[in-house]
C-alpha cells in the first residue's frame, strides 16, 4: 500500500484590519528571528534574518502578497498618536516604540517615499542579553564599572550597538547601587530596577528634547546617564559637562571606529568650541567601543568584531593634539595588554578561532592589504590577546527557520508600482 498523499498546509487567513495585519506580520517576523521588517507599497513584507533580506509569505502555498498603499496608510495612522500624526502630515519622519504581547517590543520608523507610506521596524528582544552572550570582550564590562566619565558605543546602522549598550546598562543595574537616568528617542529596551534604580525618559513624550532632559537630569540625583545619541552641539556640550561633574555618561554615535568617533564629535561643534571640546573629551573619555556584525562561519547567526579604545595618558595626549588623532589606531594595536584592540585584530582572532571565514574577515577589515599580508605571514609581528578574556566561544542560538511560514530571498519578481 502506498504512502498517504501529503496534504497541503492550511492557508493562512489574512487579518481583517490594518492593525491586525500589522500585528500578524510582526508575529511571523519574530518567529523567523528577524531583526528588521520592511513594509513598502508594491512589495510583500520583507524581513532581515542574519543580515540577509527575504520576502515573508502569508503561507507556504501562495506567492508573497504585496502591500497596498491603503494597507500601509491604515497601519501608519493606527500606530501614531495625535502629536506624531501632525508631524507625519507635515512630511516629517516619525520614530516610535511598539509593544506586542507575546512577540516583543519594536522600534518603528515611519516615513514617506514617492508620496507613499513606508515603515521600517527593528525588533527589540524582551530579555536583554548579557555581554558574555553577545561575545563582547570583558574589557567592555570593566569600562562600565567606571564611576565617572564618558563611554561611547558606536557602529553603523544594524551593527548591534543598541543591544550592546543595553547589555552594558543591564550589567550596571546588576552590579552597582546607583540611580540611572536614560534619555531615549524612542525607548527601546526596558531596564529593571535591581541594585540600581532606573528612570527612563522618552523624547517627545516625557521630555521635549535631549538638551532639556539632560539639563534637568542633573537636578535629579543621577549617577549614570544614558543619552540615546549625541546628535548635536547642545547635547555634546551637556554630556561632556555631566561627565566632568562626576557622572558616568553613556551614548552612541553612528561612526565606524574610534578615530572617526573623535573626529565626528569635534566636527559636530562650531570651530570656536573645538579646542575646548578637545580638552574636555581628552579629560573625560573612558573608552570607545565600536562594532560590526559578521556572519558566523557555521551560519548560526552573527558575531561582533569589536574595536576597543581605553583612555590612558597616551590616549589623552593624542586626543588633545589635532594633528595626532590617526595615532589612536597604533595605540590600540600596541595596547592589547590594557584590553584594547583594533577591528583588524578582532577579526584576526575570530578568523583564527574558526568563527568567521577568510572572505568575511577580508570584507570587513579596515586595511585589506595589511590584513591579507598578515594572513599570509608576510608582515612581521603577530597580533595576540594578552591578559584579556574574549568569550567568543560562547554558544549562540540557532537561527534555523522553522514552521510553515516561508521566507523567499528578495529578487526582482516584485516591483514598486
Amino acid at each position: 500500500m502506498g504512502l498517504p498523499k501529503k496534504q497541503p498546509a492550511p492557508r493562512a487567513e489574512l487579518a481583517a484590519t490594518p492593525a491586525d495585519r500589522f500585528d500578524q506580520i510582526l508575529r511571523r517576523a519574530t518567529e523567523k528571528k528577524a531583526s528588521d521588517v520592511h513594509l513598502k507599497v508594491g512589495l510583500p513584507p520583507i524581513v532581515r534574518v542574519n543580515g540577509q533580506l527575504y520576502y515573508l509569505r502569508d503561507d507556504p502555498n501562495t506567492n508573497p502578497s504585496a502591500m497596498t498603499a491603503d494597507q500601509l496608510r491604515g497601519m501608519v495612522y493606527t500606530l501614531m498618536n495625535p502629536r506624531m500624526t501632525e508631524k507625519y502630515d507635515e512630511g516629517r519622519e516619525v520614530d516610535l516604540s511598539y509593544e506586542l504581547p507575546g512577540a516583543g517590543r519594536f522600534r518603528i520608523n515611519i516615513c514617506q517615499q514617492r508620496s507613499r507610506p513606508r515603515i521600517v521596524i527593528r525588533y527589540i528582544p524582551e530579555a536583554i542579553p548579557t555581554l558574555d552572550q553577545l561575545s563582547v570582550p570583558a574589557t567592555v564590562e570593566k569600562l562600565a564599572m567606571s564611576s565617572r566619565g564618558l563611554i561611547l558605543v558606536t557602529g553603523a546602522t544594524g551593527s548591534g550597538k543598541s543591544t550592546t549598550l543595553a547589555a552594558v546598562m543591564d550589567a550596571i543595574t546588576r552590579k552597582r547601587s546607583c540611580h540611572i537616568i536614560t534619555i531615549e528617542d524612542p525607548i527601546e529596551f526596558m531596564f529593571k530596577d535591581r541594585k540600581s534604580i532606573v528612570t527612563q525618559r522618552e523624547v517627545g513624550i516625557d521630555t521635549p528634547d535631549f538638551g532639556t532632559a539632560l539639563k534637568y537630569a542633573l537636578r535629579q540625583d543621577p549617577d549614570v546617564l544614558l543619552v540615546g545619541e549625541m546628535r548635536d552641539e547642545e547635547t555634546i556640550l551637556m554630556a561632556l559637562s555631566a561627565a566632568e561633574t562626576g557622572h558616568l555618561v553613556l551614548s552612541t554615535l553612528h561612526t565606524v571606529d574610534a578615530t572617526e568617533t573623535i573626529n565626528r564629535i569635534l566636527g559636530s561643534v562650531s570651530p570656536g568650541l573645538q579646542n575646548q571640546i578637545r580638552s574636555q573629551l581628552a579629560a573625560v573619555l573612558v573608552g570607545v567601543v565600536s562594532q560590526r556584525l559578521l556572519r558566523r562561519k557555521d551560519n548560526q547567526g552573527r558575531i561582533p568584531a569589536v574595536e576597543i579604545l581605553v583612555s590612558n595618558r597616551r590616549v589623552q595626549e593624542i586626543i588633545s593634539d589635532a594633528n595626532r588623532t590617526k595615532s589612536l589606531r597604533e595605540v590600540m594595536e600596541e595596547s592589547t595588554n590594557l584590553g584594547m584592540q583594533t577591528f583588524d585584530q578582532s577579526l584576526m582572532g575570530l578568523y583564527k578561532k574558526g568563527l568567521i571565514s577568510k572572505e568575511e574577515a577580508l570584507a570587513h577589515c579596515s586595511n585589506r592589504r595589511d590584513f591579507q599580508l598578515r594572513l599570509e605571514g608576510v608582515l612581521p609581528g603577530e597580533w595576540q590577546d594578552k591578559d584579556e578574556k574574549h568569550p567568543h566561544e560562547t554558544s549562540h542560538k540557532s537561527y534555523e527557520l522553522k514552521g510553515n511560514i516561508e521566507l523567499d530571498h528578495v529578487s526582482d519578481d516584485h516591483s514598486d508600482d
